[in-house]
């Protein structure tokens, strides 16, 4: 049996959980997801627990049993807790904007960069290169964040670029003038 997918799931008590064959809702005061499971689970929400079981013993069944799991405990913590990304921006003149629900960042192309933040995300930006992403779904907070830095990696030489706030970058020795 799956070490991972036979563990129950602890549901706080501010959290409202639906269970619908197989669609699960999850609502807390952080916001409201919805998760259709695959044919081959199956949950159960009762004395504040929620149980998923696996419908078969096959390689396939064993695989989404875990994930379906991992999942509804992903869902859980996010109504209640939430999720955090933290990116900075470092290089001379780089910066981010928000701006409604699009944020806006100069990342020293010859045009600035234009990205609309998706529903239930909230992105701030303090000191025009520290940028927080926040949301309930785990999923959708870790894809806005690569995205942001998918634009400008931070690079190796002098390590300009958008990374992550507990990110290291290896930096590398320039070329040398051989005499």
């Amino acid at each position: 049996m799956s070490r991972i997918g036979k563990v129950p799931i602890a549901v706080p008590a501010a959290v409202k959980v639906k269970v619908d064959g197989q669609s699960v809702t999850v609502e807390g005061s952080k916001g409201k997801l919805a998760f259709t499971m695959p044919k081959l689970t199956a949950a159960t929400f009762a004395d504040g627990k929620i149980v998923v079981t696996r419908q078969g013993d096959n390689a396939e069944a064993k695989a989404l049993h875990g994930l379906t799991r991992s999942i509804l405990h992903n869902f859980v913590q996010g109504v209640s807790e939430g999720y955090k990304k933290k990116l900075e921006i470092q290089g001379v003149g780089f910066k981010a904007l928000v701006q409604g629900k699009q944020i806006t960042m100069n990342l020293g192309y010859s045009h600035p960069i234009v990205y609309k933040i998706p529903d239930q995300i909230k992105v701030t930006v303090e000191e025009n290169t520290k940028i927080t992403i926040e949301g309930p779904d785990k999923q959708l907070v870790g894809q806005v964040a690569a995205e942001l830095r998918s634009y400008y990696p931070p690079e190796p030489y002098k390590g300009k670029g958008v990374r992550y706030s507990d990110e290291k970058v290896v930096r590398k020795e320039g070329k040398t003038v051989q005499q």
